[in-house]
C-alpha cells in the first residue's frame, strides 16, 4: 500500500525555503487568469537556476512568475559579489530575459528587472495584494503593446562634411560668404570650419528630438535611454540617441514605416537608424518592486 504525503500549504513551503536557505526570484507579473493558462502547457522556459521550476504566486486578480534560488548566491550581500562575475551574470541574465520574453509574447505582463528577490511566497503575495490597483493599471496600459527600440547612429566624418547644408546656422553663414567680399568671405569660411564640430553635436541632438517626436506620434509612449559619453557603435559611429517606444501591435506597420521614412531622410547627412525588438516593456513598467 502506498501513502501520499499531505499537500503543503504556503506557510509550510515558506518554512521549507528558509530551512533550505532559499528565496524566490521574480520574473514578471500579470493577470492570474492569463498566466495560469500558460502553466498548463507542457513546455515552459528554464529558470535562472538549473533544476528549479517556474512557479506562480497568486493574489487578488494578479500572479507573479517565480522560481526558487539559493540565498547563498542571491541573498543580501551575496548577489552583489556574484554580479561582479561576468560569466555568472550573463548566463542568468539570458535565462531571465528568455523567461520574460516567453510570457510577454502571449500575455500582458509587467517585466521586472534582473535580480528581483523576495524571501517568501507570502511577501510576493502581499506585494501583489497591496499594489493590486497600481499593478493592474500598468498591465492595462501594456495590454496589446510591445516595446521597440530605435538606436540612432551618426557617421562623424560624413556628418561634418554635410553639416553646412544640414545646419540652418551654417547654411546662412555659407550664403553670406557667397555674397561677401573676398576678405569677409574668407573669415566667414574659417568661422564655418571652426563651428563644424559644435554644429555636428547640435545636429545629433536635433535629430534625437525629431525621432522622439515623429515616432512618438505612431506609438503609445516614448522614453529616452541613457547614452554614455563617447559611446560608439560596432562600426565606430557616434551614438546620437537610444530611444524606446511602446507600440500597439496593430500599429506596428505604421510605426515601422515612419521609422524607415525618417531614416531615409536623414541618411544623406550621415545618420543610420537601427530598429530592435519587440521586447518586454521594461521601460514602460512604471510600477516596479524592489528586493525584499
Amino acid at each position: 500500500m502506498t501513502t501520499r504525503a499531505p499537500k503543503k500549504n504556503a506557510a509550510d513551503e515558506a518554512g521549507d525555503r528558509r530551512a533550505q536557505g532559499a528565496a524566490l526570484y521574480v520574473y514578471c507579473l500579470g493577470e492570474r487568469e492569463q498566466l495560469s493558462a500558460l502553466f498548463e502547457e507542457e513546455s515552459l522556459p528554464a529558470s535562472v537556476e538549473e533544476g528549479a521550476a517556474l512557479e506562480l504566486v497568486e493574489a487578488a486578480h494578479l500572479a507573479a512568475v517565480v522560481s526558487s534560488v539559493p540565498l547563498s548566491d542571491y541573498g543580501e550581500g551575496a548577489i552583489e559579489a556574484r554580479l561582479a562575475d561576468p560569466a555568472w551574470t550573463a548566463a542568468r541574465a539570458l535565462s531571465h530575459q528568455q523567461a520574460v520574453e516567453f510570457f510577454a509574447r502571449v500575455a500582458d505582463v509587467v517585466p521586472l528587472r534582473f535580480g528581483t528577490i523576495y524571501l517568501t511566497r507570502e511577501r510576493v503575495a502581499a506585494m501583489l495584494e497591496e499594489n493590486a490597483d497600481a499593478l493592474g493599471a500598468v498591465v492595462e496600459r501594456l495590454r496589446g503593446r510591445e516595446e521597440w527600440g530605435v538606436n540612432v547612429y551618426a557617421d562623424r566624418d560624413a556628418l561634418k562634411e554635410k553639416i553646412v547644408e544640414a545646419s540652418e546656422r551654417l547654411r546662412g553663414m555659407a550664403q553670406q560668404a557667397e555674397a561677401a567680399a573676398p576678405g569677409q568671405a574668407y573669415l566667414l569660411r574659417k568661422k564655418i570650419e571652426s563651428l563644424r564640430a559644435d554644429e555636428s553635436r547640435a545636429e545629433m541632438k536635433r535629430v534625437a528630438s525629431e525621432v522622439e517626436t515623429e515616432l512618438g506620434a505612431a506609438a503609445e509612449g516614448a522614453a529616452r535611454l541613457r547614452v554614455f559619453k563617447d559611446e560608439s557603435s560596432e562600426r565606430g559611429e557616434a551614438v546620437a540617441a537610444k530611444l524606446a517606444f511602446l507600440v500597439a501591435r496593430g500599429r506596428f506597420e505604421e510605426f515601422r514605416e515612419a521609422a524607415e521614412s525618417l531614416a531615409a531622410r536623414r541618411a544623406p547627412h550621415g545618420f543610420r537608424f537601427e530598429l530592435t525588438g519587440p521586447w518586454p516593456a521594461y521601460n514602460f513598467a512604471a510600477t516596479e518592486q524592489s528586493n525584499e
